[in-house]
């Protein structure tokens, strides 16, 4: 049996069975047997995986575990937090420390990691037979058929394909380049029946060449009746082999294991790097623990870089998506979470904090290259560079940045400026930045007080904000009513009236410096 590390079992898991609280002390903890309780573990070094059934206390089930060779321990029942006391004892003996959720039993767990520990101790990409990797397998099937291989899965995504050619065509570039068919080509699937076809014929498909596309075959892989993907082979610059249909057939078959593979680490690995990346970014649970299950060293040098895109409704704006695309493309090692119209990237390295913040920089450049053909609208703010355990600070600081960019346009867009670069770190935009900070310390005093101002800005806010908005361009303009009435367009004398107004109907005096200092805050911080 092959060497499988806890990392490795883990990735098969999909995060709702399992939890991991504390990582091991070892980079790769190696796994060999699972082990029910206590009494099932020897007293020498078993490199095993306890799960630890009726144990009471736990502490002291963790040391006497750690003691007989298990390297990882499954606790029973949910922990909405680790128990600091136990994750001290845990780091303290190197073992790693996992709960299992409330709704698997014992039972179903054990079956689930013996399953998974044999399958992997038996099978391994690089020393395996030609079929176990689906890459491998591509290369093989691409020799026989005389033509070029694509592998996707049932959502059309690229999974492995064969070298190209030089006569490979734009579609089969485009598709690969891409990591899925474009949403043209499903759609024109669609409509022309093939795909509804692929989907439920159990043979293979032919498509004859036409004008801009080579011949072509595909396959369904299927688990019973079950789709998993399929198999696409393509003429590349000359006829496919005569008895390519047969060796497709035979290429299904042995790709339906390699696709449930991939969908098992698929899902394992993407839903534990998610819930890390996003541990990290918002400083949840132990950060040393998110660091592991990523890959990173302690002292590894990161940066937060947080891409915002202004709400357009149009259907066409894929800016963020051409951006997640770009970093995983390039930076395969990163962290990228979507959350609705903000893309944040957790850009990790190697070596020294001022060369990987040389490297980030010129990421975000290349990244913003990309986004401004693109449509729509997407700021770059640029967190500092720190260790995984302060990525937090980093994130937090690259969100503060994009809304300075945001802010900083608006206002040269008001004065007729010229549009300011939409990427920068915080010493790009050091003041804004530095009055955003203030503005949110300042904002839950001003949402606790009273007075004539907070009257004004409550009353003309339900009216529509009116009187909010003259204001704000009045102090933007340095109080100069021309310019103030400029950037509103509206004529200078209809701000003096606006203004004659405040002082009438609410009482408030703009001569008064404090008032005026109160106000400004106030139309800031209005929503």
């Amino acid at each position: 049996m092959n060497d499988v590390t806890l990392r490795a079992l883990l990735a098969f898991e999909d995060g709702d069975a399992l939890r991991l609280l504390c990582a091991p002390a070892e980079e790769d903890a190696p796994v060999r047997r699972i082990a029910v309780g206590l009494d099932d573990l020897g007293s020498g070094a078993e490199d095993a995986l306890l799960l630890a059934v009726g144990a009471d206390p736990v502490a002291g089930t963790v040391r006497e575990a750690a003691r007989r060779g298990a390297r990882a321990v499954v606790l029973a029942g949910a922990l909405a937090e680790p128990d600091e006391d136990l994750v001290a004892v845990a780091r303290e003996t190197g073992v790693a420390l996992l709960t299992r959720a409330e709704g698997a039993d014992w039972a179903q767990t054990a079956a689930f990691l013996r399953s998974a520990l044999t399958y992997l101790g038996t099978v391994r990409d690089d020393d395996a037979p030609a079929t176990s990797s689906l890459s491998v397998l591509a290369a093989r099937v691409a020799a026989s058929v005389n033509g070029s291989i694509t592998v996707e899965d049932a959502q059309l995504r690229v999974l492995a394909h064969s070298a190209t050619g030089p006569g490979a065509d734009a579609l089969r570039r485009t598709v690969i380049l891409g990591g899925r068919v474009p949403d043209w080509r499903v759609a024109e699937l669609r409509r022309s029946g093939l795909l509804r076809a692929l989907w439920t014929s159990p043979d293979v498909i032919h498509r004859a060449a036409d004008d801009e596309n080579p011949e072509r075959l595909v396959v369904a892989v299927r688990s019973g009746r079950e789709v998993l993907g399929s198999i696409w082979a393509a003429a590349d610059g000359t006829a496919l082999a005569p008895d390519a249909a047969r060796h497709l057939r035979t290429a299904a078959g042995l790709a339906a294991p390699l696709l449930v593979r991939e969908r098992l680490r698929e899902s394992g690995t993407a839903h534990r790097r998610e819930a890390a990346v996003r541990g990290l970014l918002y400083g949840l649970g132990d950060r040393r623990t998110h660091a592991w299950a990523l890959g990173l060293a302690p002292d590894a040098p990161c940066a937060v870089v947080v891409a915002e895109r202004l709400p357009t409704g149009r259907a066409d704006d894929r800016s963020l998506d051409v951006l997640a695309l770009e970093i995983s493309a390039h930076r395969p090692g990163s962290g990228v979470l979507r959350d609705g119209d903000r893309l944040t990237l957790l850009l990790t390295g190697e070596g020294p904090a001022a060369d990987h913040e040389t490297a980030v920089r010129a990421a975000v450049r290349d990244l913003e290259g990309v986004v401004s053909s693109a449509p729509g609208t997407v700021w770059l703010g640029i967190g500092p560079v720190v260790r995984p355990a302060e990525a937090d600070r980093s994130h937090e600081r690259a969100v503060l940045v994009v809304r300075a960019l945001r802010e900083r346009e608006t206002r040269a867009s008001a004065a007729g400026q010229p549009r300011p670069a939409r990427w920068s770190d915080a010493a790009g935009v050091a003041g804004p930045l530095e009055a955003l900070r203030v503005l949110d310390a300042v904002r839950p005093v001003w949402e606790s007080g009273a007075g004539p101002v907070h009257d004004l800005v409550r009353a003309d806010l339900a009216a529509g904000g009116e009187l909010v908005r003259t204001l704000a361009a009045y102090f933007d303009a340095g109080c100069d009513v021309p310019e103030a009435a400029r950037r509103l367009v509206v004529h200078s004398n209809t701000l003096r009236y606006r203004l004659g107004r405040i002082r009438e109907r609410h009482g408030v005096d703009l001569d008064d410096p404090d008032t005026r200092l109160l106000l400004s805050l106030a139309v800031r911080l209005a929503p």
